[in-house]
């Protein structure tokens, strides 16, 4: 008799949203600069991650663009979440194997840079990356997320010895100090490469905003490429503002053990 009515009912505190801008770089600094403000808008702040790419197609490195740099780290000031997202996020490698062939061919645009690389290559390349960040933004990245969410094993094994925080792929998130899985399901995503991946994109994202909330986390994750059409940011607007209703805003640190709970989130990891 006394509950509210769905449209109004305050967001579920056992129900976490989570969002990413990603392929952060100088390269696409104005399309970031208006997804940030977009999604800042709907969730009230700054409350969302950016995966920062040091040398986006070794064409933008970080250290030589003071401006940006300094962007970034007013965004890092204000709460934004900062990841480190490859190095040049351009995938080089000679794939062996139909499965890891199969990925780099159809899973992105020759943009999954941790893919092929040795361990020693993919630490070397995380450990500079993260330094690169860490100098614009003035203090420690969260976590990293290797471009594409592909990773082959000796990413995995680099991952490990540069004792990151976190990670995260198309179905989990992890601690990769232990493999312990602190969130999983899908991201939400949009694609603009081509007319078929745009419609299968925005579809998903309109049954994101109907199918009921069974998963404990959901994340979503936008890309530069998505201003390019009205359609998506329109999508994307729809779907952020409609789980951000039913959801409590979290932010990646939220899912470590001993975070501190807020809003009447748990401290379990997710089944």
């Amino acid at each position: 008799m006394n509950a509210l009515p769905k449209a109004v009912r305050p967001p579920s505190p056992d129900r976490r949203l989570i969002v990413s801008i990603h392929d952060v770089s100088p390269a696409f600094a104005d399309p970031i600069e208006r997804l940030a403000e977009m999604i800042g808008a709907i969730l009230g702040g700054p409350r969302f991650a950016m995966l920062v790419v040091p040398d986006h197609w070794g064409a933008a490195p970080l250290d030589r663009t003071p401006a940006f740099a300094r962007r970034l780290r007013e965004w890092a000031d204000a709460g934004v979440e900062m990841f480190l997202h490859g190095w040049f996020h351009r995938d080089t490698s000679a794939h062996r194997g139909p499965t890891a062939t199969m990925k780099a061919r159809y899973m992105t645009a020759g943009e999954g840079e941790f893919l092929g690389l040795s361990a020693d290559e993919a630490e070397y390349r995380m450990r500079a990356g993260r330094d690169m960040v860490e100098q614009a933004i003035g203090g420690p990245v969260a976590g990293f997320i290797a471009p594409a969410w592909l990773y082959g094993p000796g990413a995995r094994s680099a991952l490990k010895a540069c004792d990151f925080a976190l990670a995260e792929d198309h179905f989990r998130v992890w601690r990769p100090a232990n493999d312990a899985v602190v969130a999983r399901g899908p991201v939400v995503t949009w694609a603009s490469r081509s007319p078929a991946r745009t419609a299968s994109s925005l579809a998903v994202a309109a049954a994101a905003r109907t199918l009921p909330d069974w998963l404990p986390t959901l994340r979503v994750a936008v890309h530069p490429g998505d201003v390019t059409k009205e359609s998506l940011m329109t999508s994307i607007d729809r779907t952020i503002r409609c789980l951000a209703g039913r959801r409590t805003v979290a932010r990646y640190a939220d899912l470590l053990p001993g975070a501190a709970m807020s809003e009447g989130e748990g401290r379990h990891e997710d089944r």
